[in-house]
């Protein structure tokens, strides 16, 4: 299928794509597409390991600020803004060496559906979580990542009905919030975020506050009116309300399996690991969105239950009938890197099957040889 994105962000139009337009430039031309969204990724990966290796519980903001040395923070706003800067130019990159494929689209809003979750999840090391006095609590965390998560669901469930990827105005604006938090961060110290703003409210409140606005009056209502825009112009891909709603199924079941978890853990399993849990959370929804991703490119049916399901689910019932008692954590622990490993794996195989599919390579611009 032909890949055709909408964007109309005044930020993105008038001062991001210029911005990119000079960048992209410099790329030499023999590098391939997907290095550069493959390179993007990869610094958000180092910069939330080094920020979890520094703060692990989300507790160093708080409790003992200058925990994070200064560099780490000047840091993070680099490679945000580079991986930013990446995820906006591979596809002009692509158009320039005329190498646009769909493994190159797939590649891109694979590792996104990813990214998204790592983002937000080093973000938290910024406002800490709550100790009484400042920062946010851990089921404010989960809440904030699972809306995030939501929007990122919505624009590709919108592809998927109307064959159009209407770019959200909060991802260039999250971006640039994200990287000016942290250089104000590395700049005045993690202080900032724990004095209160104006009339008691803090920054972080104002950010949260922000971002369900976003979601709930800009985001989600677009999406709606765009799918009803479609079927009034008779341009929608699924004709039944069944079809069309069948990819949200999944993942509103992953996410109440998740809720029921963290609501009923008799060991308060999102307070006692809120790093590995959110993180867990992150993959499985990517895993997730990429089936409906695929289903979309390929114009296939997505199947109602996504498999990972089932086995969280028997997680889930063993750990909230306590049947798993003071191992609640460790059965967390391995479940999230076999869940992680599972994840790595299934975008490996994709890819390696739609780069033989397409007899191209994945990282570089040389055509295969016909065997």
């Amino acid at each position: 299928s032909q890949y055709s994105a909408v964007d109309t962000n005044p930020l993105s139009v008038y001062i991001m794509q210029p911005i990119w337009n000079k960048i992209i430039k410099i790329v030499p031309l023999w590098i391939a597409p997907n290095l550069l969204t493959f390179s993007g990724f990869v610094m958000i990966l180092v910069n939330y390991f080094l920020i979890s290796f520094y703060d692990w519980d989300y507790t160093a903001s708080g409790t003992s600020p200058g925990l994070v040395p200064t560099w780490v923070w000047l840091f993070s706003a680099f490679t945000t803004f580079c991986a930013y800067a990446l995820d906006s130019i591979d596809g002009k990159h692509a158009r320039r060496t005329q190498s646009t494929s769909p493994l190159g689209e797939l590649f891109d809003h694979g590792l996104d559906s990813w990214a998204t979750s790592i983002f937000v999840l080093s973000f938290f090391s910024v406002c800490s979580r709550d100790n009484g006095k400042t920062g946010v609590s851990v089921y404010t965390m989960y809440i904030y990542l699972s809306i995030v998560l939501f929007n990122f669901m919505c624009s590709h469930w919108e592809k998927y009905n109307t064959g159009v990827l209407f770019l959200p105005w909060g991802y260039d604006i999250s971006q640039v919030v994200l990287i000016a938090a942290y250089l104000l961060t590395g700049a005045v110290g993690v202080e900032v975020w724990q004095k209160p703003l104006l009339f008691g409210y803090y920054i972080t409140d104002a950010l949260v506050i922000l971002l369900i606005g976003f979601s709930v009056f800009l985001s989600f209502p677009q999406t709606l009116y765009n799918i009803h825009r479609a079927h009034l112009k008779k341009t929608l891909k699924n004709d039944s309300l069944y079809e069309g709603l069948l990819p949200l199924v999944s993942p509103l079941l992953l996410f109440i399996l998740l809720t029921v978890w963290v609501v009923l853990s008799p060991g308060n399993i999102l307070a006692k690991q809120p790093r590995l849990f959110l993180w867990m959370v992150g993959v499985a929804f990517s895993n997730v969105i990429c089936k409906v991703i695929i289903c979309q490119m390929s114009s296939t049916r997505p199947e109602l239950f996504h498999w990972f399901l089932f086995p969280l689910a028997l997680v889930v019932y063993a750990a909230i009938s306590g049947l798993l008692g003071w191992t609640e954590e460790a059965v967390l622990a391995v479940f999230t890197v076999l869940v992680t490993a599972a994840h790595v794996h299934y975008g490996v195989c994709v890819g390696r099957q739609l780069s033989e599919h397409l007899n191209i390579y994945i990282f570089s611009l040389k055509k295969r040889v016909q065997e």
